[in-house]
């Protein structure tokens, strides 16, 4: 019978496979990045993609390949051989000063990584991620590796109650209350940082946003299932969350798991 610790690597091998899908590690950035999860028994533990497999790129892990480390960074169960991926302070930091977070992603989008040199802060140009951008997002302004416990703490810090950081020329963190937000988060982010983009190509670097007053019109609509021509068929009880990108996502990378 598959235990907790299986269901975990499981679920963290097809989180990483699955930023890799998004195209959010190909090419050149093919091995850079890792996704993270805390165990529901012990907060103080967390399982993790590694390092040293035979082809270390984030489309051909396995479940029974991910590391288990503590809020230290150190390694505390995994296969021989393999140790944890190089910048595991900042999973560890973030766990540390963050309870709440249940996961955590690092891997270097393209259009973010280009805007965070620009240092463009990011604004809403569409709908997709638009709360992560609605306030200014906290930049990490270092493009070094996160390899001490004080790099980690500094990001950690950096991020703050934010749901994502950003690391100039570097990527971004993004956390979340599992591997699914977590990973949507930086999905999300990456298509806001597109977008600005193309609006800084297309416009210059005072182009324009979808304003503030627009974006709160949506914050006191009333919930789907609460519309009157909608409140029958759902029978009073909410809407279901839509997972369909996630789980297509899921279906693609882990037919052969």
């Amino acid at each position: 019978m598959p235990t907790e610790l299986d269901d975990v690597n499981y679920q963290v091998a097809v989180a990483n496979r699955i930023l890799s899908e998004m195209g959010l590690t190909t090419g050149v950035t093919a091995s850079l990045g890792h996704a993270s999860m805390r165990l529901p028994s012990d907060s103080g533990r967390f399982a993790v993609k590694g390092r040293g497999y035979a082809i270390d790129v984030l489309s051909r892990v396995l479940p029974h390949e991910m590391v288990v480390c503590d809020l230290n960074g150190s390694q505390v169960e995994g296969p021989a051989g393999l140790t944890p991926c190089y910048e595991i302070k900042m999973h560890s930091c973030i766990y540390r000063v963050r309870p709440e977070v249940q996961s955590v992603v690092h891997v270097h989008p393209r259009y973010t990584v280009v805007m965070s040199v620009l240092q463009k802060t990011l604004v809403p140009m569409c709908p997709e991620g638009i709360d992560l951008v609605r306030h200014p997002l906290p930049v990490y302004p270092h493009n070094k590796l996160i390899l001490t416990d004080e790099d980690g703490t500094e990001v950690a810090e950096t991020l703050g109650d934010a749901p994502a950081v950003l690391l100039l020329g570097h990527g971004a963190a993004t956390v979340g209350k599992d591997l699914i937000q977590s990973v949507m988060n930086m999905f999300q982010l990456e298509e806001q940082a597109r977008m600005n983009w193309y609006a800084y190509c297309a416009a210059g670097p005072n182009h324009a946003q979808i304003p503030e007053n627009l974006i709160a019109e949506s914050d006191n609509r009333p919930p789907i299932h609460e519309l009157p021509h909608l409140a029958e068929l759902f029978g009073g009880s909410p809407a279901p969350v839509n997972n369909g990108v996630w789980l297509d996502y899921v279906d693609r990378v882990s037919k052969d798991l």
